[in-house]
């Protein structure tokens, strides 16, 4: 449920949580009871589920500032496929 912010003309401000579907509807001031115009306001976004926020902090760092690598990535410590010395590999179909 959305919070609107409302100000009466007394210059009293409040919010309250109310259904999208009463956005149009007007409401009274609870301090002084004068009727009270809805205030526009910027929404209040959180950030995403934890793992959507770290990736989002993480993309917007590196845009400006990227890592410094010393190698290729993929390109690391691997290991060699084994080779076989024996002939009847050699006739083997190849890919």
């Amino acid at each position: 449920m959305p919070i609107y912010e409302f100000r009466c003309t007394g210059s009293h401000r409040y919010e309250l949580a109310l259904p999208i579907s009463a956005r149009d509807r007007e409401e009274t001031c609870p301090d002084c009871g004068a009727p009270a115009a809805r205030l526009l306001s910027a929404p209040a976004l959180g950030r995403l589920g934890s793992p959507t926020g770290r990736l989002l902090d993480s993309t917007e760092a590196t845009a400006h500032s990227p890592g410094v690598v010393d190698r290729v990535p993929g390109t690391g410590a691997r290991r060699s496929a084994r080779v076989s010395h024996d002939p009847r590999h050699a006739r083997l179909p190849r890919p």
